[in-house]
């Protein structure tokens, strides 16, 4: 029960992570173009990918989760938007919902969920 507890933390926190990243470019003042338009597609699929963990399990949303906090994390050295604050935002946000996905693969691959409910 403790794992499955840790989970959904991670879950949240990964949720609250995607709605600061879609929100970021209002509240950091973001230059309209790849940096804002990259934060709130990045933003809403964090969210939607934590929601739907919360909803219904899946090891599929982890990975998920894992490369699209990957992307994130990289994404101002390939769309070019280096040395602004938009960068400092995704590469924190990038790399939290990064380990907190890893964790979640981690803490799955110790205890797997079991898929019946007898036993």
């Amino acid at each position: 029960m403790e794992n499955w507890t840790n989970a959904k933390l991670c879950d949240v926190a990964n949720l609250i992570l995607g709605a600061v990243l879609f929100v970021s470019p209002w509240m950091f003042g973001f230059d309209a173009g790849s940096a804002s338009a990259n934060a709130n597609i990045a933003g809403v699929a964090i969210a939607a990918l934590a929601i739907a963990a919360l909803a219904a399990f899946a090891v599929w949303e982890e990975w998920l989760n894992l490369i699209v906090g990957l992307w994130t994390l990289v994404s101002p050295w390939v769309l070019g938007f280096q040395g602004t604050t938009a960068m400092t935002v995704h590469v924190a946000i990038g790399a939290a919902v990064a380990i907190l996905a890893a964790i979640e693969l981690w803490i799955m691959s110790q205890n797997p969920p079991r898929l019946t409910t007898s036993g």
